[in-house]
């Protein structure tokens, strides 16, 4: 009987004025404001985010090596960014080369809020897109790049997408 007394006491203090409005609140609110701003000032001092965010730029950079090829309708630029091997959903390479070579139309594809994930010589990438064909809207979707790193050079393993003509945001351009 006597620990209980004694245990709400102890919590009765912890509900009091002067408590909540004393130094346990100045603790208190300088823990929280400490620990949001502890996570930018980390990025903001911290090198090692460098090279995650230089990796990133440079499997983003695949990604719009890619889209140029397409656009100039360049075999050797498209070639370059697959590795031996790579496909496009079930089709592989070489056929979505030949198609996009053939194709009379200026194929424009351009993605936005790209998300990038490595680990290692692997890396993933989200893209939302929006395709254009001679200048209209065609359709939007999301690709996704399989990539590996080999010999300092990141190149897509496997690549697929979704395309749907409806619920799209045309304004990416």
């Amino acid at each position: 009987m006597k620990r209980a007394d004694n245990q709400r006491k102890e919590l009765s203090q912890y509900s009091s004025t002067a408590y909540r409005g004393g130094a346990f609140a100045q603790f208190l609110r300088l823990f929280v404001l400490s620990s949001l701003l502890l996570p930018w000032s980390y990025q903001a001092t911290h090198s090692s985010e460098e090279p995650r965010d230089k990796e990133s730029a440079l499997v983003l950079s695949v990604v719009t090596t890619l889209f140029d090829g397409m656009r100039s309708k360049d075999s050797q630029k498209l070639r370059s960014v697959f590795s031996e091997g790579a496909s496009l959903g079930e089709t592989p390479v070489e056929k979505f080369i030949e198609g996009v070579l053939a194709s009379k139309a200026l194929l424009d594809e351009v993605t936005f809020d790209e998300t990038v994930l490595i680990d290692g010589e692997l890396a993933m990438a989200w893209t939302p897109y929006n395709l254009f064909v001679d200048g209209v809207f065609h359709h939007c979707g999301v690709d996704v790049f399989v990539m590996r790193k080999s010999d300092g050079e990141w190149k897509i393993r496997y690549l697929d997408d979704t395309r749907r003509g409806e619920g799209c945001d045309e304004a990416h351009r």
